[in-house]
């Protein structure tokens, strides 16, 4: 029994040191970005060995792993939580609130979506541990999509997809919406690249002196790809 608890005691102070650590990498996203960030700055920060803080990440690139699984995970909850608030057969609303929470997460946490949808790091090379909590974020979508469908409020409509399109969304429509066709599942990936396009163009800027801000013009946008997507 009381090798257990030294256990558990070890265990929650590497919990935590690991939390401190992730932390402060996050700040240095914020100072620096992806490209500069520092196990030797962040274990300076700690007031730390650096050897200490390999034994945590031994490399940059396992930190930066961690990061973006933890960014992933975050949205893709935010997102599960504000569809599951909802109705199943609210889809348009549905829709609506998977985009504002997308957009409200994106603007509370810049650094961690420009690490996720921002430009590659240089010499990074994600593993696949990171495609699970990645897929989250269109599945959800793809909930969406795929309950109205087999509700029959979906329409297949749409330009005929070409032979190449659709063995792509047959692979997608396998792993999140079984059943559904080609085409709605072409227009859901047009509306998933239509929003975090709307969304990296407010943060990183691009609407300046136009469409800043861009409040209306996202609910325009995104009450627009809803029709473009055939929810009722």
């Amino acid at each position: 029994m009381l090798v257990r608890k030294i256990r558990t005691a070890r265990e929650r102070a590497r919990a935590e040191l690991t939390q401190e650590i992730k932390d402060e990498a996050r700040r240095q996203l914020a100072d620096s970005g992806a490209s500069g960030l520092s196990l030797r700055a962040i274990s300076r920060e700690l007031g730390m060995v650096s050897s200490a803080l390999y034994r945590y990440f031994p490399s940059r690139d396992d930190l930066l792993t961690a990061l973006i699984v933890d960014a992933y995970d975050a949205l893709g909850e935010r997102l599960e939580a504000a569809d599951a608030a909802l109705s199943r057969e609210s889809y348009r609303e549905r829709w609506q609130a998977f985009c504002h929470a997308a957009r409200d997460w994106a603007r509370a946490h810049p650094n961690e979506y420009a690490l996720v949808y921002g430009s590659p790091v240089p010499g990074y090379r994600a593993p696949e541990v990171t495609i699970g909590p990645a897929s989250r974020v269109p599945a959800a979508l793809l909930r969406i999509v795929l309950d109205a469908w087999d509700a029959g409020a979906l329409p297949e409509g749409g330009p005929p997809p070409t032979r190449t399109l659709a063995a792509q969304a047959a692979v997608i429509a396998e792993l999140a919406a079984p059943g559904v066709p080609a085409a709605p599942v072409a227009r859901a990936g047009m509306a998933w690249a239509q929003v975090f396009g709307l969304i990296s163009f407010e943060l990183f800027g691009h609407f300046a002196n136009t469409l800043d801000p861009a409040d209306d013009f996202y609910a325009y946008a995104v009450d627009g790809a809803a029709v473009a997507l055939g929810l009722p």
